[in-house]
């Protein structure tokens, strides 16, 4: 019995200290990218030297490509920072309760929710949106970068869905919820950040969600093939 929780306190340490290590590195790439998309948005991708983000983040030039391999991949930043690990995890566990190939009722609900919560996440680093968009109108040639790695992220939460669901990325309903959340997404930012918008983000992504929810719940009819087409 000693044994088993001395092995207990040394797991549930380790643990700890992983968490803690994940955190810190977590905050130093974001730490990274602040700085990397200011300056961008000050003086271009040209403007500013790596040496010069290390000297801002306080860290070794070593460090900084640990983190990111170049500067435009310190300016768009890192996949591991897009969706908090506990907010995931617990997206994921939301579909342990339907049966293996089989989607989930609350895969929807589950998908709002977790939409919300990435909306708290985005009010908490709306800084450094802002800081991207200058960084767009600074560099316009990072928008295919920036198009290259949406399609990642978006390829990379396919596979979370779809393990969540026990089927595969290409199952259609992963597929549409991950193109449908993303576009209902891009939209509700497009709006949040235009000239003049007072409405906060949740507001708009909850009323861009209801619309399609209400478009896609009224009945349809599969159309009847013209005669002499099959």
């Amino acid at each position: 019995m000693a044994w088993s929780a001395k092995l207990y306190f040394v797991n549930e340490s380790a643990a700890i200290a992983g968490g803690l290590r994940e955190r810190k590195r977590a905050a130093t790439r974001s730490a990274i990218t602040s700085i990397a998309r200011k300056l961008t948005a000050e003086r271009g991708l040209n403007g500013y030297t790596v040496e010069e983000v290390c000297e801002q983040a306080d860290i070794s030039r070593r460090t900084f490509f640990n983190y990111f391999p170049t500067k435009e991949d310190a300016v768009l930043g890192h996949i591991d920072d897009d969706i908090p690990a506990g907010v995931l995890e617990e997206f994921i566990a939301g579909g342990h309760a339907s049966p293996a190939g089989e989607i989930s009722p609350t895969l929807f609900q589950d998908l709002v929710r977790l939409s919300l919560k990435l909306s708290e996440h985005m009010a908490a680093s709306e800084e450094e949106t802002r800081q991207l968009i200058g960084v767009i109108k600074k560099e316009p040639q990072l928008i295919l970068r920036i198009i290259g790695v949406t399609e990642q992220r978006e390829a990379q939460f396919a596979r979370d869905v779809a393990l969540r669901e026990g089927v595969a990325p290409d199952h259609p309903v992963v597929q549409m919820a991950v193109v449908l959340l993303g576009t209902i997404a891009r939209k509700s930012s497009m709006a949040y950040f235009s000239e003049g918008n007072t409405r906060p983000y949740a507001e708009l992504l909850m009323e861009n969600i209801s619309a399609a929810s209400e478009l896609f719940s009224q009945p349809f009819e599969l159309p009847v093939p013209a005669e002499g087409h099959s």
